[in-house]
Parts: C-alpha cells; sequence; structure tokens
C-alpha cells in the first residue's frame, strides 16, 4: 500500500469558511485535496479523478448530500464518504451511513477527529481498490509450470529468459501453435523483478472486437450498453506486474493505437473517460502468425510492431527439439499417470520420432488420453492415439526423398482429426487444441474444412 501522504481527498461543501478549514487540516498531513461548493461538481470532479476519501456536506444546494452520496454509490466501487453535518440529531448522519458512508463528523469541526477518521476511511479505501484489482489478478495468475528443457535450442532459450527477465523491456514470443508461449511468458514474470505482483493473461483473439478495448482499458458507467458500473481494466489489474497479450495480432487497428499510446506513455484512458490513469506493467505479447507478413500486409501497425520487438523470443516447435521428447513424456506420465505408470521403449522411441504438427500441446493431449483409457501400468505403441501413417502428420522416419509438407498442411490435418475424434463438436474440440471458438471457426474456415 502506498503511504499516506498520497492519500486523495475531495471536500464537497457550500461553505466557504468549513472548505478553507477542511483543506488546512488536510493539507497539514501532506494530503492532496479538492475543495467544491456544491454536490454536482462534486460528481464531475469524482469522474474525473480518482479520491480516497470524500468528506460530504449533508446541507448543500441543489443537489443534497445524500442524493450525492447515492449517486457516487451507484458508480461503482467509490471512495469512502464521511458525511459533515451541522444537525444536532444526527438523524440524517444515520441515514447516510444506513447508505453506506464510512462515519460522520458534527459541525464544528474537530480537527483531531477529522484528521483521525479521514486516515482510516482512505486505508480502508486503498485496502478495497487493491483487494479488487488483486481478484482480477488471481483469475489470470497461475502457478509457473515446468520447462523441459534438454535440447540446446531450449537451453538457450532459457538463458535469454533469464537475461531479459531483469528488464523491463517488452518482449515478443512467436511460435507455431502450441509450442508454449504462454508458458515462457510466465517465466520471464517469475523471474523478474516484478514476480511478487501480478501476471495478467488476455487472449486477444478470444473476445469480441468491441469487447477488447474495454477489457483492457476498463471503461466507465454508461460507457456502452451493459456498462452499469466503472470497471479498472486489465492493465491497471497488472499494475506492478505484467500483462501477456497472447494472440496479439488479433488486435483491431483501434486498439493497436491505444496499445502503442500505453508503450509510448504509460497512461490508460478509459472507454467512456476523459482522465489519464499513469500504469506501470511489462508487456510480453504473444502470436503463432507471421507478424512481419501482418505488418506487410497492413494489418499490423509497423511502429507497434517495433515496440514490441525489443526483445524476440522464438519458440522452436517440437520436431527441432527432439531431446526434449522423453523429459516431457516423464512429466507428463508423472503429471496424468502417477505413481508406477511407465512406457516402453518402443511407444517411447516413436513419440520422438514422430513430426508433431501440433507441438507439445498435441504430446500432452496424446499423453492424457492414453493414460486414460489403457489398462496397462506400461504404455504399449497400441495405446498410443497417434495417426495412422498417411491420414495425418508421420513420423519423420520416412523417407527423406518425400516432399516434406506446409506448416500449414500440417496444422490443417491435426485440427481435421481433433474435429474427426470429437464428432465435429467444436466446443470440446476448442478446448482439445487449447484455442478458443472463434479462433477455430476461423480455422475451419480458412482451411476449408466445413460444417
Amino acid at each position: 500500500m502506498r503511504s499516506s501522504d498520497q492519500f486523495r481527498i475531495l471536500v464537497v461543501d457550500d461553505d466557504p469558511m468549513i472548505r478553507t478549514t477542511l483543506e488546512g487540516i488536510l493539507k497539514l498531513q501532506g494530503w492532496g485535496t479538492v475543495c467544491v461548493e456544491n454536490g454536482e461538481d462534486g460528481i464531475r470532479m469524482a469522474r474525473l479523478q480518482e479520491f480516497d476519501v470524500v468528506l460530504l456536506d449533508l446541507f448543500l444546494p441543489g443537489m443534497s448530500g445524500i442524493e450525492v452520496l447515492r449517486q457516487l454509490q451507484s458508480e461503482g466501487p467509490a471512495p469512502e464518504v464521511i458525511v459533515v453535518t451541522g444537525d444536532p440529531s444526527v438523524d440524517s448522519a444515520v441515514e447516510a451511513m444506513r447508505l453506506g458512508a464510512y462515519d460522520y463528523v458534527t459541525k464544528p469541526i474537530d480537527a483531531h477527529r477529522i484528521k483521525h477518521l479521514t486516515e482510516q476511511a482512505a486505508k480502508r479505501s486503498r485496502l478495497e481498490r487493491e483487494n479488487r484489482l488483486l481478484r482480477r489478478v488471481m483469475d489470470s495468475q497461475r502457478v509457473v509450470g515446468t520447462v523441459v528443457a534438454e535440447s540446446e535450442p531450449m537451453q538457450e532459450l532459457l538463458e535469454t529468459v533469464d537475461r531479459v527477465a531483469l528488464t523491463d523491456a517488452p518482449v515478443l514470443i512467436t511460435g507455431e501453435t502450441g509450442t508454449g508461449k504462454g508458458l515462457v511468458a510466465k517465466k520471464v514474470h517469475a523471474a523478474s523483478p516484478r514476480s511478487k505482483a501480478g501476471f495478467v493473461h488476455l487472449n486477444c483473439g478470444g473476445l469480441q472486437e468491441q469487447l477488447v478495448e474495454s477489457e483492457l482499458f476498463g471503461h466507465e458507467k454508461g460507457a456502452f450498453t451493459g456498462a452499469v458500473t466503472a470497471t479498472p481494466g486489465l492493465f491497471e489489474a497488472a499494475n506492478g506486474g505484467t500483462i501477456f497479450l497472447d494472440e496479439v495480432t488479433e488486435l483491431n487497428m483501434a486498439v493497436q493505437s491505444k496499445l502503442l499510446q500505453v508503450l509510448d506513455t504509460g497512461e490508460v484512458r478509459r472507454v467512456g473517460g476523459s482522465t489519464l490513469r499513469s500504469v506501470d506493467a511489462r508487456i510480453v505479447a504473444a502470436t503463432n502468425q507471421e507478424i512481419e507478413d501482418s505488418v506487410k500486409s497492413g494489418e499490423f501497425r509497423e511502429d507497434l510492431f517495433f515496440r514490441l520487438n525489443v526483445v524476440r523470443l522464438q519458440i522452436p516447435p517440437l520436431r527441432k527439439r527432439r531431446a526434449d521428447v522423453a523429459g516431457l513424456v516423464e512429466f507428463y506420465l508423472d503429471r496424468y499417470g502417477g505413481a508406477g505408470r511407465g512406457i516402453s521403449d518402443e511407444a517411447l522411441e516413436t513419440l520422438v520420432s514422430y513430426r508433431w504438427p501440433g507441438n507439445v500441446r498435441e504430446l500432452s493431449n496424446i499423453m492424457q488420453r492414453a493414460m486414460l483409457l489403457s489398462p496397462n501400468p506400461v504404455l504399449q505403441l497400441e495405446d498410443l492415439p497417434l495417426p495412422a501413417p498417411g491420414t495425418a502428420a508421420v513420423p519423420s522416419r520416412e523417407s527423406p526423398r518425400e516432399t516434406p509438407e506446409s506448416l500449414k498442411e500440417n496444422e490443417k490435418r491435426h485440427v481435421a482429426r481433433v474435429l474427426e475424434y470429437t464428432g465435429g463438436t467444436r466446443a470440446q474440440a476448442a478446448r482439445i487444441l487449447e484455442v478458443d471458438i472463434k479462433t477455430l471457426r476461423k480455422k475451419i474456415r480458412d482451411y476449408g474444412l466445413g460444417e
């Protein structure tokens, strides 16, 4: 939690003497203080700036203090409100507390009570705000998994990860589908000085275009239909930590422009808002597309590409890191099978030589399925749900004179095989492939796989 000298207080009172008195008391504590003379200005100021506490006079001209309190409470997470009243019966103050006010003070002003209550209310406001952000972070944060790195390419990659993690430079992770880009992103975060703060993940292709901007940057109440409260975005949730933008090439041009602004200024503006909010989040982006081709075609901004491509981490496909297959198989045996499960030499040799068009994700799926369906304590070759030669990607031991398939053809065959396995159930196929349903639909359309 930030220190109390950064507390921000809004004073709403129509009496200039009271405003001056309260401002003097609060500024002596080093707290930022803004004073307004009516409820309408108070609401407007609360929308423009973020305050920890509002000192609110109940008897205001025009909009009453009770109305102001109701309005603040209706607009989402509100600052703590301390009511200031000259009514000796304090009935109205009790009513305000019933509506959610933190406490009340009576006039004439007691400087000691004002200082004490304001500090306690501000601390509570900060704590509640941090808890809200923490809950958002925890929804995305996961324990960093194991990266098997017996092969030279992966060892070199992890050495680079350890070096770049110590910086705040943006990172762009590229690689085929299923290579483990998300896991590498988490390793960058876990090895960095930001590791105690949040790791927030957004699949940029997993949401409707009109929702991505709100998810990233937040929105104010009324910014669009259904925006019933003001909501911070993932950049605010990742403040002090790392935000991971997977499938970054799926962002539309408007969001790309705002993302570039965040990289340039370190500030975000919520959808429907006018206030710029400072954020300190390291950006790690990833894509399984040829991002340079997206730049050439005009689908991805060249200036944004340059800003993201400060550090490039290229994850090799599994077929180019065969020394890792045995270690991965051992890992999945423990993960899915538990003690006592093993694999025959013949089955392991077949897995090592297989071309793995779906990369590590495909290996994980095959091992999980084999472990679930096979009664054998030691997996045999026939237990492995590998495609028959000639119907999908084939083992690399076939004749080197055979013309190799393109990556796209391999992916097409893999997607087709998973759709066949699920009986055409796209939701299940998307879960197996570990992609969102929108991405799966696009691949089905692009590859002409039909209904």
